[in-house]
């Protein structure tokens, strides 16, 4: 008996949704505010998933100019119906007016279509059904129509959708509030066509502790609803936050090409108390059908940390490299950018084998378009480091490591030029304000910068380069400040590099990366 292992997307995945295509599988997950939009990932087996891009790649379809933390990109659901794949969701603006639109391809791994914007679409969460008599239902949710009755109570909404036009055409139909009068915040609509029936399954509770996922059937797919007894299909927030696996929620069904059905689901794993550093995750788990519902994890109703692989091929893919040398045409689809990058401050030309960052004046520590790369931290325990080449000349000009939450909470391992004095720092921002924790002298072109993570303690290191020893700069700050607990907001953490100088056009400098390390630690 094969087994696996949870999460199968580790570090910040939240809201998955996946398809199956023949004997192929395909994963897509919020991105927020961070460039490229919506990674998308393609697996044979359901557990071993490997990245293939991202479906919002291009300026014309993302623009995060200004966006704050946890707004940008919710909740994408992903379908494919002749030959085309369907990628719908919502695009969150700093004051939460939504939008929703969807883009279209041919081939998952891209180029995606411009966007097609749909008027009058209120709420989040968009979904599709492709029905048997070729019409396309969207679902969404949006307040109820006649207001709201108590605190985030939200109405499950359907209306039909015209391909050819690309709107909304005909009545909205109210579909169901949840399965409980204390149901709250009712959202993530899924649409199945099963046996002849209609299921509505959403998740409700909010995407906290007492998120949950419930059902609902019709023989109709305007309804009425008739929500199952059973409900909620899918919880935990009865095992208490000392459980593993905490805020499940917001899933999707799955049938294998053997008639199995999985579903995938967010979690999180708090660790060093209830904190939640790596975000919300992707988790699998099994599900039977029984008396015309569906069942997760039979006999037990939990998502584990361990159970019995799906009855597929396993099919792994080749382990990513610890080491990323820079040395390709494109930045590898594991990195991203803080909203969709302005100008040209990056170049992997400029210097062949290294990435180059030119010193901006926008700064992680607001809401602009930072000169910044970085990739999600993936693990409770891990070690990064990275080799930078860059010769402070003004004051201010500053570049290196950043461990980031957003932009009021973060670590910053820098180097840089200081009241006219050459430093290492180790700076800590919490809520917004700045503390310097610890410094070194140096004064050369060349080090290495490097953190290494062991459960919620955080070292800080660095050394010249070409040096077997490393320099321990702080080797007790407190990781809980990268934790949505500490700072807020719907995001995992980042590990990046960034570059950085005072004022616009006062710097024309850069800072060379010439390689990159991220691996899982021991504790």
């Amino acid at each position: 008996m094969r087994r696996f292992s949870n999460p199968i997307l580790n570090g910040f995945y939240p809201d998955p949704s996946a398809i199956r295509v023949g004997e192929d599988y395909y994963l897509v997950a919020s991105s927020f505010e961070y460039f490229p939009g919506v990674p998308i990932f393609h697996s044979k087996d359901l557990v071993h998933w490997r990245q293939i891009g991202h479906v919002l790649d291009r300026a014309s379809q993302l623009d995060l100019d200004g966006i704050r933390p946890s707004r940008g990109i919710w909740a994408p659901t992903l379908r494919y119906h002749n030959g085309v794949f369907y990628m719908i969701t919502t695009f969150v603006d700093n004051e939460t007016e939504c939008r929703n639109f969807y883009v279209t391809a041919t081939d998952p791994a891209g180029s995606w279509s411009e966007p097609v914007w749909l008027d009058d679409a209120p709420g989040i969460d968009p979904s599709l059904l492709f029905d048997d008599d070729g019409k396309v239902y969207y679902t969404g949710n949006r307040v109820p129509p006649e207001g709201q009755l108590y605190l985030k109570e939200m109405d499950i909404w359907l209306q039909e959708l015209d391909l050819k036009s690309g709107k909304l055409i005909g009545p909205k139909t109210s579909l169901w509030r949840g399965a409980l009068k204390v149901a709250h915040a009712q959202e993530g609509p899924h649409l199945y066509k099963v046996n002849g029936l209609y299921y509505l399954m959403i998740a409700e509770g909010g995407t906290g502790h007492t998120h949950a996922i419930t059902i609902a059937r019709s023989a109709s797919p305007t309804g009425p609803y008739e929500g199952y007894k059973g409900n909620p299909i899918l919880t935990h927030r009865h095992l208490g936050r000392g459980y593993p696996i905490v805020n499940v929620g917001h899933g999707e069904l799955i049938e294998t090409q053997k008639g199995d059905w999985w579903m995938v689901c967010l979690a999180s794993r708090p660790y060093g108390g209830y904190y939640r550093n790596l975000g919300r995750e992707t988790f699998l788990v099994p599900v039977a059908w029984e008396d015309g519902w569906p069942v997760v994890n039979p006999g037990k109703g939990i998502v584990e940390l361990e159970g019995e692989a799906p009855d597929l091929p396993e099919t792994p893919w080749p382990p990513a490299a610890a080491r990323d040398d820079f040395d390709g045409p494109e930045l590898a689809a594991g990195w991203n950018f803080i909203r969709t990058p302005r100008g040209d401050f990056w170049s992997l030309a400029d210097h062949p084998g290294a990435l180059r960052l030119r010193l901006k004046p926008d700064s992680v520590a607001k809401h602009e378009n930072p000169a910044f790369v970085g990739r999600r931290q993936r693990h409770m325990s891990f070690r990064a480091a990275t080799e930078m080449r860059f010769a402070p000349e003004k004051d201010g000009e500053k570049a290196g490591l950043v461990l980031l939450q957003n932009a009021d909470f973060h670590y910053r391992l820098e180097y840089g030029r200081f009241d006219g004095a050459l430093e290492i720092r180790l700076t800590e921002r919490r809520r917004g304000e700045e503390k310097v924790l610890a410094t070194a002298v140096f004064d050369g072109n060349a080090l290495e910068l490097g953190v290494e993570a062991h459960d919620q303690r955080y070292a800080f290191l660095w050394r010249k380069q070409g040096s077997s020893r490393w320099s321990t700069l702080c080797g007790e700050a407190d990781g809980t400040l990268l934790s949505t607990d500490t700072a807020g907001g719907f995001t995992g953490a980042y590990i990046g590099m960034f570059a950085a100088c005072e004022e616009a056009g006062s710097s024309v400098n850069y800072a060379d990366f010439g390689w990159f390390d991220y691996e899982p630690a021991e504790i």
